[in-house]
């Protein structure tokens, strides 16, 4: 990865060289590294004069943070960026998925209906974006049926690229579909979400949707290993202490106060 940074700043491509290297650090489950490479990102294209850009890359940092637990540190990078661009789409519409997945329900919605007024005609936030958000408050409300209901416009698109992206798309609405499943206790539709993800790989890139969704098979099994019987139950179990496996290599040294790592090892322990 030093290399390919070298070469992308050598090219006066120096930026996205290391929001590059900082997803693909938080994808492996080196937190502490993807935070110091984002803020670098932004202070980078901070001094070549692109405030949303560095905005940009703080709320998809807000996003890795938020994922994997730390709820406090990932609020602070969302209102960061909403004070460096405070009308862009982009910034707004992450932050807005951010603050959803913080809890924090009235920056969230207050974000979602400025989206909804601007922009009733664009199709990526009517379609991706705003039933993304949706579905994230409702979660938060623990209606995941509400949740699935708002994620079905995104159905008829929902592998489309993402135009301010450094992948094609973190497929974001999948991963909130699947763990609308997980909430609705359906595992084996949340499992078919996740592997959606691990699926499309070359859509998704180094995004943290992707590391996190063998977690989300893993849970999506351990569920069905609890609902089903007999040999059905106990097949489910093993598929889910594979997964489990899966993650636990992909992340064998990651940062070990990740809370949502700890969370898989304590779950994984209790299938034995």
């Amino acid at each position: 990865m030093a290399e390919q940074q070298q070469w992308l700043a050598a090219k006066q491509y120096e930026t996205y060289g290391l929001t590059l290297a900082s997803d693909t650090e938080a994808y492996g489950g080196h937190l502490g590294r993807a935070r110091e490479l984002a803020k670098r990102a932004a202070a980078s294209a901070i001094r070549a004069d692109s405030k949303e850009t560095a905005a940009i890359f703080q709320t998809n940092a807000a996003l890795e943070q938020v994922a994997y637990g730390n709820r406090a540190e990932a609020r602070q990078w969302a209102a960061e960026a909403l004070k460096l661009a405070p009308k862009s789409q982009a910034v707004e519409s992450e932050a807005a998925l951010a603050f959803s997945m913080v809890g924090d329900t009235a920056r969230a919605q207050s974000l979602e209906q400025d989206l909804n007024e601007r922009f009733p005609l664009d199709t990526q936030i009517q379609s991706l974006w705003l039933p993304a958000i949706r579905a994230q408050l409702a979660l938060d409300k623990k209606n995941p049926s509400a949740a699935l209901n708002a994620l079905q416009a995104a159905s008829a698109i929902e592998l489309a690229n993402n135009p301010f992206a450094g992948n094609i798309s973190c497929l974001y609405h999948v991963y909130v579909r699947g763990e609308a499943y997980l909430a609705a206790g359906q595992g084996d539709a949340a499992a078919a979400e996740f592997q959606k993800i691990l699926d499309h790989g070359g859509i998704v890139w180094n995004c943290w949707t992707g590391a996190l969704a063998r977690l989300g098979v893993a849970r999506a099994n351990a569920m069905q290993a609890k609902t089903l019987q007999g040999a059905d139950a106990d097949a489910a179990r093993v598929r889910a202490l594979a997964v489990y496996k899966d993650f636990f290599t992909l992340w064998k040294d990651a940062d070990p106060d990740i809370p949502i790592l700890q969370q898989a090892k304590a779950e994984y322990e209790k299938l034995h």
